[in-house]
């Protein structure tokens, strides 16, 4: 289990303690994701990783305050260039609008592009017992 005192957000504590609530073993920031940034190699370091009860692979989850332009690029860049991870998001509020002049929110973009997310910085509780 991570310690809480290595959390930059509250969202990120939040996140961490009902996965510790649930009892599951998860890790935090602890693995690097290659993926090309176009002309440039990067490394994406997700906010948590959580072992799946039925088959063992991993569930990447992304606690997100702020849903960036950047950061929504950078997901579409890694979902093209990993298809095989399932990364999903945590917002603190899923009808935030992703810009000031865009009525989409981050829940519709997510819809929209085919990634799963939660509201208010609850994990589902079927995402846990997966």
């Amino acid at each position: 289990m991570a310690t809480t005192n290595r959390y930059r957000s509250g969202l990120e504590r939040q996140v961490a303690r009902q996965l510790e609530l649930a009892g599951r073993p998860f890790g935090f920031e602890e693995d690097k994701i290659d993926y090309v940034k176009p002309a440039r190699r990067s490394k994406y370091n997700p906010d948590f990783h959580v072992l799946k009860k039925r088959d063992g692979s991993k569930m990447y989850l992304e606690s997100k305050g702020r849903f960036l332009t950047e950061d929504r690029a950078k997901h579409l860049l890694i979902r093209d260039q990993h298809p095989e991870l399932d990364i999903r998001f945590v917002f603190q509020n899923a009808n935030a609008r992703i810009s000031k002049t865009s009525s989409t929110t981050y829940a519709r973009w997510c819809t929209d592009k085919g990634f799963k997310f939660s509201d208010k910085g609850q994990i589902p509780k079927d995402w846990l017992n997966e």
